[in-house]
């Protein structure tokens, strides 16, 4: 005689372990983003609740599965306050080498980005 039992999460015509997958690899993509910091934790949680009726013969089954990624790494960069020719304040992002200027790559440096301040 064939053994017909079959794991949980092949119930629901394949449903349950479709979704512990598609967490599985969002879990993946979100470890293979160079925007996230390699080497922390991931986590696939998967729920399943069985709720029987009054005579104890059939189970209503819900599955959910949910991935806890990590977090994109914070972004950093320097700002300088300095004023404009009418002395008035003004924020610019400090870049590297002055604008204008050749690296040994022979890249141009950009003017700095400014940032616009709201009348006072």
């Amino acid at each position: 005689m064939e053994d017909i039992r079959r794991s949980i999460l092949q119930m629901a015509k394949g449903a349950i372990q479709e979704r512990v997958d598609y967490e599985v690899t969002r879990v993946i993509d979100n470890i293979l983003d160079v925007n996230t910091k390699p080497t922390e934790k991931r986590k696939v949680v998967l729920t399943i609740e069985m709720k029987p009726d009054e005579a104890r013969q059939v189970i209503t089954l819900s599955a959910s599965a949910k991935s806890t990624l990590a977090a994109t790494t914070p972004i950093a960069s320097s700002l300088v306050i300095t004023a404009d020719g009418d002395g008035k304040p003004m924020v610019a992002e400090i870049v590297p080498q002055v604008p204008g200027q050749v690296s040994m790559d022979g890249d141009i440096q950009e003017k700095p980005k400014l940032l616009k301040l709201a009348a006072r």
